[in-house]
């Protein structure tokens, strides 16, 4: 009788992992689901790949932000744009002291003192963050989306300043010093094992030094594979409008964009309703 057992030499790699049905819904998503398993283990590819996104984070971190490319794309977008520096003095020293990073340096502030603007309706900070590769790949993106709609609703835009080794909150001094009623900073997120290249942007009615996390809001995720550029648009686009109209930012003005969305296609459930009749979650 034959031996019809497996030669162990010549085992299909395959044929030792357990697949997960999950699987098939990863084309949808970056998150690692349905990775399957080799005995009590991950499989090899999935292994490697979380090797490469970590990798991948870290070196977002530590990439520095180019100067050159970023002056060149936003000064053929912008009349006056400003290059600025917070007071952490280098990458190290970034990460180590995150107060250093929410502070201009003085030159920087010298900078924006002397160039003397008239009060604008918008400052913008296109600042690094903990991603440059994310404001490499993005900003310049939902720039284009956002401008044309500043200037159709009449909204003067101040000097553009372009700020290295900076955190959220550097944009509230950018802000006060060219007299924004409105400061919007597009930021390099903290990357995640899936997303290297996420684009923050944060927006803060009346800023000035000293605002708190809760006076501001956030959109985040902003790239091809998180939100989209045109979705994050008409959302920013709709918190300064109602921001404009009451002259509130951060826990005082909720995103209703839904709710006030008139589109009619059924999409939205229950947020198509007027206010006083959309039902709410027991």
């Amino acid at each position: 009788m034959t031996d019809r057992s497996p030669d162990p030499m010549k085992t299909d790699a395959t044929s030792v992992v357990t697949t997960n049905p999950w699987r098939q819904l990863s084309e949808y998503t970056d998150a690692r689901i349905g990775l399957g398993r080799a005995g009590g283990s991950l499989p090899t590819a999935p292994h490697l790949a979380f090797q490469l996104a970590h990798a991948q984070a870290r070196d977002a971190v530590h990439l520095p932000l180019d100067t050159e490319q970023m002056m060149e794309a936003l000064e053929s977008r912008f009349e006056s744009v400003v290059r600025l520096h917070s007071r952490a003095g280098d990458r190290g020293e970034y990460l180590r002291r995150p107060d250093l990073g929410r502070q201009l340096n003085e030159r920087s502030l010298e900078q924006l003192e002397s160039m003397n603007v008239e009060q604008c309706d918008v400052s913008i900070a296109v600042v690094d963050g903990l991603s440059a590769r994310a404001i490499h790949e993005h900003a310049a993106t939902l720039l284009d989306h956002l401008v044309p709609e500043f200037e159709a609703r009449g909204w003067s835009v101040g000097p553009v300043s372009l700020v290295e080794q900076g955190r959220v909150a550097i944009g509230d001094p950018v802000g006060e010093a060219l007299g924004a009623r409105m400061g919007l900073v597009l930021i390099g997120e903290r990357p995640g094992l899936s997303s290297p290249d996420s684009l923050g942007v944060y927006f803060t009615w009346g800023p000035t030094p000293g605002r708190c996390d809760s006076e501001r809001n956030c959109i985040s995720n902003v790239r091809p594979r998180g939100q989209s550029f045109d979705a994050a648009a008409k959302l920013i686009l709709y918190l300064l409008d109602e921001a404009s109209r009451r002259e509130v930012s951060g826990v005082e003005l909720k995103d209703d964009s839904e709710v006030d969305s008139e589109l009619g296609d059924g999409s939205q459930g229950n947020f198509l309703l007027p206010k006083d009749q959309a039902s709410t979650p027991e």
